[in-house]
């Protein structure tokens, strides 16, 4: 039997964060949890020329506030 996992974004997760670099999605990821926002990283990029995107994604719920600490994180 073959089982197929659910994709997270149908399950109320959102991504609010994209980039290239896994450095950046991994201290965003931190910096969400340090504000109890629980997060999770989706690596899209290729594994052998690591071209594509890394997305940070937080359930649908704290969106606004993983937002405001975006933005903090970018400035």
């Amino acid at each position: 039997m073959i089982h197929i996992q659910n994709n997270p974004m149908e399950k109320g997760w959102v991504a609010i964060y994209t980039t290239n670099k896994l450095y950046q999605a991994e201290l965003l990821r931190k910096v969400l949890g340090d504000n109890g926002i629980g997060s999770f990283i989706l690596n899209k990029q290729d594994s052998s020329y690591k071209f594509g995107n890394i997305e940070v994604c937080v359930r649908r719920e704290n969106v606004l506030k993983a937002k405001m600490l975006v933005k903090e994180f970018e400035n």
